[in-house]
């Protein structure tokens, strides 16, 4: 597997690597003064994903490390990281840090509550809560809003091969991949938490497995939201 490392939006670089399964695996570097990794990858990635990391910064200038929800591709790496940057934390929501991550980390973890915010030099990161959406109860999402970039992690999931940054849709390729994987947690509070992300200004969506999408976010969030609810209202 060989990784790609692109801007994405300003300051915000994605990493990504596609696996033999067809599906793609991203990581986004935020370079602000303290640089902040959002997905560490999988154990196995660690020596891709430094690389590309050290093309933009120095690996162990790396301050900040966080992610979607705690899983393989997200967070697996994590202590191969904190042991490459001496002054890294990982950072995430109260419930992450509470059920998991105070056991899980090399080092201690810090918790954030649920609209918090951050200053990394020149991006404000804000964590948001999402709890069921689109996995488990300590899920969240990070919103630059700086860049107006939201690390919507594995909302919009999509199979194949994709460009950096795309405007095309992301929808109806995220449902394709739904209906084949049946991956999400469908609760039946989670449409209404997707519509609520789609209140905030934003430029770009950056993806767990697909592009970064820089069309109509606003737009793209509804529709998935309304193909959430259709799901959890279906008959079973």
């Amino acid at each position: 597997m060989e990784g790609r490392i692109e801007e994405v939006a300003d300051g915000v670089y994605q990493i990504a690597t596609m696996s033999p399964i067809d599906l793609g695996f991203n990581q986004y570097l935020v370079a602000g003064d303290e640089p902040l990794l959002f997905h560490t990858g999988m154990r196995s990635l660690f020596p891709l994903v430094r690389g590309a990391v050290s093309s933009v910064v120095p690996v162990e200038s790396i301050r900040w490390i966080t992610f979607g929800h705690v899983e393989a591709d997200e967070s697996g790496s994590m202590n191969q990281w904190l042991d490459a940057a001496p002054q890294a934390t990982v950072v995430h929501g109260a419930t992450a840090v509470a059920v998991s991550l105070n056991d899980l980390c090399d080092r201690p973890p810090t918790a954030l509550q649920d609209g918090e915010t951050y200053d990394i030099g020149g991006h404000v990161m804000q964590w948001i809560d999402t709890p069921h959406t689109p996995h488990g109860w300590e899920a969240g999402v990070l919103y630059d809003t700086t860049t107006t970039t939201l690390f919507c992690g594995d909302l919009f999931t999509q199979l194949g091969h994709y460009d950096p940054t795309t405007d095309r849709d992301i929808v109806e390729p995220a449902a394709k991949a739904e209906d084949m994987f049946h991956s999400m947690s469908l609760h039946p509070g989670s449409a209404d938490r997707i519509r609520r992300l789609a209140e905030l200004e934003i430029s770009t969506l950056a993806l767990m497995h697909g592009p970064a999408f820089t069309g109509d976010c606003r737009a793209a969030l509804l529709a998935l939201a309304d193909d959430v609810e259709r799901r959890t209202t279906a008959p079973v």
